[in-house]
């Protein structure tokens, strides 16, 4: 063998340069370990996530065997969510951020209750939110943000007569997240935490009166077939995300990360299209109308008045905005300003 000292300069670095590139190719991931949605959201996770993953390698000319489960599958809680992936237990995960930010109480800042209730502020509110974010994923749970999109407007499905947001009072109401809880609270309901694979027989019982979710989640969920009065009044956006463990990340060459992250553009802009696009042919199932996609149902329709919707934006205002305030500053005390110069600004609102 030729002594390194005999070999020129140019072609020495050229083997140097080689031998990285074998050794960055032969350390990249051949395999991807995917937590998907649940189950029983059969648009997201069969309709739209299965087939992405199915197709993934083809999109990003990358040889990976992919290992796709909904999350209930593989018996995985959503409030876990974050502790799994930064554990290494999946390697990308679907992650519902309202109940996995019990973990971290930031993360529920890109979509506190009775804040963004229409898709055009949620757009503005997460994009405003994204790097604040990322930022912290990758600090505390070891994890990056791939997509970050909303399930649809969360509105009412009800097993009694409901006839405007006075009449919740007394009720127990299914929610999900910290701040929802406490907005259902300071209407004078009783807030009960579930999973959404938990509501369905929860409604069909009597656990819960109510149950807050997106319309599309509630269609293909067959809510309808527990309850009888359907209210759209959004309260959130339930926001969510698909995140990578960051140590499998970062066995990928930059060429490489450039092709996952433009393939799991498309995917975000999937979910966002679904939710978008379907929530009026989900509501129009779920109270008797035309449905073209969805399973149709004849529940009654309660038409919000403005006055609903004040009692909802005064109800945030007065309690689930300062406990997210009091719950995140404790943990991080510029938790706050860091919302107000960003989703506050982006929304026109501001945490005192």
């Amino acid at each position: 063998m030729t002594p390194a000292r005999f070999i020129r300069p140019a072609a020495l670095a050229a083997l140097l340069l080689a031998g990285s590139l074998s050794a960055a190719s032969a350390q990249a991931p051949t395999t991807m370990r995917i937590a998907g949605n649940f189950s029983s959201s059969v648009a997201h996770s069969e309709g739209i996530e299965r087939p992405f993953f199915a197709g993934l390698p083809a999109a990003t000319g990358l040889p990976l065997t992919i290992n796709f489960n909904p999350m209930d599958v593989v018996n995985v809680k959503a409030d876990d969510a974050l502790r799994l992936l930064r554990s290494g237990a999946f390697d990308v995960m679907s992650v519902q951020i309202g109940q996995a930010s019990r973990d971290d109480p930031f993360f529920e800042g890109i979509d506190l209750a009775g804040v963004s209730t229409n898709f055009p502020d949620l757009r503005k509110a997460i994009d405003a939110y994204r790097q604040v974010f990322d930022e912290r994923l990758q600090k505390k749970f070891n994890a990056k943000v791939l997509t970050l999109w909303p399930f649809g407007p969360q509105v009412f499905y009800c097993r009694k007569p409901v006839a405007s947001v006075a009449d919740f009072n007394g009720l127990k109401i299914r929610s999900f997240t910290p701040t929802m809880s406490a907005m259902l609270q300071k209407l004078g309901a009783t807030p009960v935490t579930l999973s959404f694979s938990e509501v369905y027989t929860s409604l069909g019982s009597g656990v819960v009166d109510c149950g807050v979710t997106s319309p599309n989640s509630g269609n293909t969920g067959k809510w309808p077939e527990v309850t009888t009065h359907y209210i759209p009044l959004a309260v959130s956006g339930s926001v969510q995300g698909h995140f990578i463990n960051l140590a499998y990340w970062n066995k990928f060459s930059p060429a490489e990360q450039a092709k996952i992250e433009a393939a799991f553009k498309t995917l975000e802009q999937k979910m966002w299209d679904y939710a978008v696009t379907g929530t009026e042919d989900s509501q129009s199932c779920n109270t008797g109308g035309p449905c073209k996609n969805g399973q149709p149902f004849k529940m009654t329709l309660v038409t919000p008045t403005a006055d609903d919707a004040a009692k909802i934006a005064a109800a945030s205002a007065a309690s689930a905005l300062p406990l997210w305030r009091d719950a995140c500053n404790k943990i991080d005390p510029q938790c706050s300003a860091t919302w107000n110069a960003t989703v506050g600004a982006a929304r026109g609102l501001k945490i005192d």
